[in-house]
């Protein structure tokens, strides 16, 4: 049994994993041909050619492009009429804006917690959350991984609610062969610096609903109109507007996005396997109906009790040491310091004539997602999984080597 590199002994791997995101010629062209142009936002050929281009891959009948993923959750709210006096379910297992993206346009979060095995919202949770209030349910593709759609779709129909995707980590994502996004009413993508195709910063909507796409369109340019003037606002919108810089790198990621796409699937099956082998260590599972995870993190499930007891933070401060970086991802967001004293809850949307229910975050504990936060699980990011198989077996190596030496970790 070879000595953990904690303790002295030799790391499994030295060199480092693909560095993201990926810079190479391709991308400066096209930024120069947008320096050359002369126009740099409005009117700018980038733009109109990254909309259309990400419509189609997609599957989707309309993109608006807009300067992050967190407008694109908001625009869409807005856009499907969620305003003061509603609630939106949303799962307590995502970054904060899926949630804050509710508050900025007068809603309620409710949260409903998440199935233990996908870390996808449960449909099941989602249903118990429904109020007379409810007006939407967002689903979040955490990870990567697309959460049960025919359940959600089904509960967002006979419920008359709008369902949104937040799609921040999911491009490419596949729900029964179908690319994730048109699926629901409306779709939200992120291209922040970490996410699977970047800019840098930026965001987009995507929907097959043509009004839909008509508002959100509105809403992000100032409130003018497709068909309208330049001087024609006809509803209270924003400069929400994304760059001819961006569009020109995210054209550049979207050509490079198959073979990357290519690799980390490779990766993310062979990376499975090695999992299958350590006791107490399991990928996340697919919903029903899931076809493809986009792979934006490679989260493992963490049995402490088939570890003989080994607390998550000790097993990634070996993983770590044998040069396989890792961490611990989200607290449940209910629990975060905005939901327990940084909210007004006396002043609107909490409390205002249009709002009639009761808000008490303090008082939530949803079981499963607090057992995930609380050491249930850790993330690898999907740069790790660009590389070759042998940089994937270096990290199931690195994994077996942990285990084997578990007795150890538990007693220095």
């Amino acid at each position: 049994m070879s000595k953990l590199a904690l303790f002295g002994g030799p790391k499994v791997r030295e060199k480092p994993f693909p560095s993201w995101p990926v810079r190479d010629e391709g991308c400066k062209k096209r930024l120069a041909e947008v320096v050359d142009s002369g126009i740099w936002g409005i009117g700018g050929g980038k733009q109109a050619e990254f909309v259309r281009r990400f419509a189609e891959f997609c599957e989707a009948s309309h993109c608006v492009a807009c300067n992050s993923g967190t407008t694109a959750l908001e625009i869409a709210l807005r856009a499907a009429g969620i305003g003061p006096g509603d609630e939106v379910i949303v799962p307590p297992y995502t970054f904060i804006a899926t949630a804050s993206a509710a508050i900025y346009v007068g809603a309620i979060p409710v949260f409903a917690d998440i199935d233990p095995e996908t870390l996808t919202i449960n449909p099941n949770a989602a249903e118990a959350a429904i109020t007379e209030r409810t007006a939407a349910i967002i689903a979040v593709h955490i990870a990567g991984m697309p959460c049960d759609m025919a359940a959600l779709t089904g509960l967002a129909r006979s419920h008359g609610l709008k369902l949104i995707e937040d799609c921040a980590q999911a491009h490419g994502a596949e729900y029964g062969g179908r690319r994730v996004g048109a699926l629901g009413d409306a779709g939200c993508f992120s291209f922040q610096s970490s996410k699977n195709i970047t800019a840098g910063e930026g965001g987009a909507l995507v929907t097959n609903d043509d009004a839909l796409y008509g508002r959100a369109w509105s809403i992000h340019n100032v409130g003018r109109v497709p068909e309208g003037g330049w001087y024609d606002h006809r509803v209270l919108g924003w400069n929400l507007r994304i760059t001819e810089f961006q569009c020109a790198v995210l054209l550049r990621g979207l050509e490079l996005w198959p073979d990357q796409d290519a690799r980390r699937q490779e990766n993310a099956a062979r990376l499975r396997g090695h999992l299958e082998d350590i006791p107490g260590l399991r990928a996340q599972a697919f919903p029903p109906g899931a076809t493809k995870c986009a792979y934006h993190l490679f989260p493992v499930l963490y049995d402490q009790e088939s570890l003989d007891g080994l607390p998550l933070a000790r097993f990634l401060e070996a993983l770590n040491a044998e040069g396989i970086p890792a961490w611990t991802g989200y607290n449940p967001l209910y629990r975060e310091g905005v939901f327990l004293d940084g909210l007004d809850m006396k002043g609107c949307p909490f409390a205002c004539k249009f709002y009639t229910g009761k808000v008490d975050y303090r008082s939530l504990d949803l079981p499963n997602v607090e057992r995930i936060c609380r050491g249930g699980a850790f993330w690898l990011f999907h740069s790790l999984l660009l590389g070759d198989p042998s940089d994937t077996d270096d990290i199931g190596e690195a994994m077996h080597k942990v285990y084997e030496n578990r007795a150890e970790l538990l007693c220095r």
